[in-house]
């Protein structure tokens, strides 16, 4: 029988994909604020993999990677998940979002994504939240699964969390437990 124990400190991330840089400066402010200090952001790309969000936030839409400071413990995502969720609502205009935000967690083995949206490879945490495995690590590298949104599999992406997963495991190797 396996004794059970308290998971990891783990790495808040965020997805933000964006209309305009106002609105993703005004959302990023709101992020902190809850959040606490970025630790570190991707370059911003053009967001192109999917026409999902175009009917609601127009076109030529961007999208960023954030990385916070803080560790927080990984059933805290639940609670960022709906905070997300306020922010979104609150920069809406006329019941239209100009920001989508989806948070997660980066542990040394994989991505985690939080959804509102249950689906066969989503498991239930709590409170309408779901958890998705995005990425997951292996022969030194992160690799997709079968689900996994193409723009996570992106270079720029994947060279972002590796960059994020070492910073994780220097933190770990400075502060043990």
């Amino acid at each position: 029988m396996g004794t059970a124990k308290s998971a990891p400190r783990v790495i808040l991330v965020s997805a933000v994909c964006y209309a305009t840089e106002t609105v993703h400066e005004r959302a990023l402010a709101q992020m902190t604020v809850s959040w606490g200090p970025e630790l570190m952001r991707s370059a911003d790309f053009i967001f192109d993999f999917s026409d999902y969000y175009r009917a609601e936030m127009g076109p030529d839409l961007r999208k960023m990677f954030h990385a916070f400071e803080s560790p927080i413990d990984p059933v805290q995502i639940v609670e960022i998940k709906h905070r997300s969720n306020e922010i979104e609502t609150g920069l809406s205009v006329r019941g239209r979002r100009r920001v989508n935000i989806d948070p997660g967690y980066l542990e040394a083995a994989k991505l985690v994504l939080a959804s509102t949206k249950n689906y066969s490879h989503r498991i239930y945490l709590a409170r309408g939240i779901y958890g998705d495995v995005q990425l997951f690590w292996r022969r030194g590298c992160f690799q997709g699964q079968p689900w996994t949104y193409p723009d996570y599999l992106q270079p720029l992406a994947l060279d972002f969390f590796t960059r994020l997963r070492k910073a994780l495991l220097d933190k770990r190797e400075e502060n043990p437990k």
